[in-house]
């Protein structure tokens, strides 16, 4: 099974929101979140596949779109 692999798809908005919460993650004490190591190259697989795949990370209005991704996201009460 070392060799499979497995697709996942996300909305961009999905995508956006993931990929401000890896690296939010990714600049935590990780032992405390995650204790098993091995998590650890997933994690940085995906944060890595996200960060390339979204120009959006990179736009001036960056926290603007985040946020409007977030409300999008949310379920309505």
């Amino acid at each position: 099974m070392g060799d499979s692999r497995i697709t996942v798809e996300l909305t961009a908005d999905e995508a956006l929101v993931l990929s401000h919460w890896l690296e939010k993650l990714q600049m935590t004490d990780l032992s405390r979140v995650v204790d098993d190591p091995a998590v650890w190259a997933p994690i940085h697989r995906i944060a890595g596949t996200l960060d390339k795949a979204l120009p959006e990370l990179f736009a001036p209005d960056y926290d603007q779109r985040l946020e409007a991704a977030r409300q999008r996201l949310r379920p309505e009460d």
